[in-house]
């Protein structure tokens, strides 16, 4: 194919279609680097569900609209983005179509100037960036091309030249976080990002695109990717372990020119800081001590904050509970709103995500008006909850996304709607239950959203899945096909050949003298036998405890247990 010197409407298009079905092939390889073994939320899998959400916004558009197109990629993005991977490549992707708007033809140095922006929106993602993750590489990919435009180069010139310094910005993320180091692997969301440059690559010059990894089963680290363990309420490369006790979440009315000196005004107060948003409405959220602190930073700017929602953390969920999702190879999840005209109005309905059709029942007698497929395997992108949200029969909704990694994509579907909605952060199906249990339909959503909180909060989970890879724990060497037991902020607690004698370990962590109730949700892989020993156990060595037992029918962990 002739070498193209710009890179017109056609050709960006192409691009971005390369880059998604790139993503997909290499997702398995990407997905299963990690040196966590619990399988949880991938950075593959979120990446290529976030292009799907481009590409089809893109194929919606005019194909010779070139405004259009790159408007596709920008909403595309925002809307698409799942889980933390998904949520800093929408960034670098706004980024960059917001730039190729103003050309209609890219030649180097615009396509330079592109990824300089890309840049800026995944720097700006996070307010304490961490270098060694996919934003190094996003930057010293940009640091490339310029150089290459700055000296004349041809498009052809600065997107390879982009290509070499991000893969030696790559090569180098070991040796910029230990963890990386100590894994032998180097950041999965650098390597994604790198695909973007080989599909542009591919289109401008023909150049071959890299061959993706075969899926053979196996679950040892592969190639050369590994995704940065995130903070369960931040961007990736964001790595401190919070110690604050409060999460204060508010829309903000502030001038644009103002939000520097507001995030470091926040900074100075908490952490786990996230500020989205533009052209004077922010939605933002931090963890603190200093609850009125929080609220004064913004009045101080001249600020005016509206929808304030406080939560009291219970605790932080373990760092290292990485995320490990599996692939069940479906191109995206369902929403499944169980609302509308049917359903009676309430004054605060609740949308809740989740997986097993055990779940989506007990979840329906237990008042949810609308259901969303996902949790551990699919992780719902904005537009998914959004929509769901718009089907219920009320003006304010309560969202539970009962899992860490979309604790962040639920936070932004209140700024894009005139409903009130607020987000009780729960990450697991048993607090998701605790909350149901104090929700009130004609209450408003502010109060129920800190009863449902609170009630999450008190809940002790547990959880019992297979290790999909050999790895490392406090609790002992874990290898392919153990099972292991988890516990929220203390990671992995049990490790097993047997599924019951695991089962009983994890309870043994988790059931203690002051325990009232334990809920007991089996899902795929559960079977009679071990349910009866657990029932057993719990009645021998816990006979005042009441117990409660739910077929929930989720994927890959056979059994969920609450402790309240």
């Amino acid at each position: 194919m002739p070498t193209l010197e710009r890179l017109n409407t056609a050709a960006l298009r192409d691009s971005v279609r390369t880059f998604r079905d790139t993503v997909r092939d290499h997702s398995h390889g990407l997905n299963r680097l990690n040196v966590y073994p619990v399988p949880d939320g991938d950075t593959g899998t979120n990446m290529a569900r976030t292009l799907d959400a481009v590409v089809d916004e893109m194929d919606a558009a005019d194909q010779d609209d070139h405004d259009a197109t790159c408007d596709a990629i920008s909403h595309g993005s925002l809307m698409g983005a799942r889980g933390n991977s998904g949520v800093i490549l929408s960034q670098i992707m706004r980024g960059f179509a917001g730039t190729l708007k103003e050309h209609a033809d890219v030649q180097g140095a615009k396509f330079a100037e592109a990824l300089q922006a890309a840049t800026v929106g995944a720097y700006d993602a996070v307010l304490k960036p961490i270098e060694g993750t996919i934003l190094t590489v996003c930057r010293e990919s940009a640091e490339g091309a310029k150089a290459a435009a700055d000296s004349g180069g041809s498009l052809v010139d600065v997107v390879r030249a982009a290509r070499a310094a991000g893969k030696t910005a790559l090569d180098n993320t070991p040796e910029q976080l230990p963890v990386l180091k100590d894994a032998g692997v180097v950041d999965a969301g650098g390597a994604g990002f790198l695909l973007l440059l080989d599909s542009v690559l591919h289109v401008v010059d023909g150049e071959p695109l890299p061959v993706a990894e075969p899926d053979d089963g196996t679950a040892g680290p592969v190639g050369a990717a590994f995704d940065a363990v995130a903070h369960r309420h931040g961007a990736e490369g964001e790595l401190d372990v919070s110690e604050q006790r409060y999460e204060v979440m508010y829309f903000l009315d502030l001038a644009d020119e103002r939000i520097g000196d507001f995030k470091r005004g926040w900074g100075e107060i908490g952490d786990s800081i996230v500020v989205v948003g533009g052209d004077g409405l922010w939605n933002c959220h931090v963890h603190t001590n200093d609850i009125g602190a929080a609220i004064e930073v913004a009045l101080d700017l001249d600020g005016r904050p509206k929808q304030i929602r406080v939560s009291d953390l219970f605790e932080e969920v373990d760092e290292e509970h990485a995320k490990r999702e599996a692939e069940l190879g479906v191109a995206g999840s369902a929403s499944r709103p169980r609302a509308g005209a049917g359903l009676p109005p309430v004054t605060t309905a609740v949308v809740a995500v989740c997986s097993g059709e055990g779940l989506v029942e007990l979840f329906a007698q237990l008042g949810v008006q609308g259901v969303v497929t996902g949790g551990q395997t699919l992780n719902p992108s904005t537009a998914e909850l959004l929509d769901t949200v718009r089907h219920v029969n009320a003006e304010q909704v309560v969202i539970l996304p009962n899992n860490k990694n979309i604790i962040p994509v639920a936070e932004q579907v209140g700024a894009l709607t005139n409903k009130t909605v607020v987000v009780v952060p729960t990450t697991s199906m048993p607090e998701a239950l605790a909350a149901l249990v104090v929700y009130d339909p004609e209450a408003d959503a502010e109060e129920n959203r800190a009863e449902m909180a609170e009630a999450a909060e008190s809940v002790v989970t547990g959880e019992l899945t297979q290790a999909v890879r050999d790895s490392s724990t406090p609790a002992g060497a874990v290898h392919v096909g153990d099972w292991i037991g988890l516990v929220r902020g203390d990671g992995i607690v049990a490790v097993g050949e047997s599924m019951a004698a695991t089962a009983l370990t994890l309870l043994g962590h988790i059931v203690g003298d002051t325990a009232e109730l334990i809920t007991v949700i089996t899902g795929d892989g559960a079977d009679a036998a071990t349910t009866s020993t657990i029932e057993g156990w719990l009645a021998d060595e816990h006979a005042s405890v009441s117990v409660e037992v739910q077929v929930g029918g989720q994927p890959l962990y056979p059994y969920l247990f609450g402790v309240e």
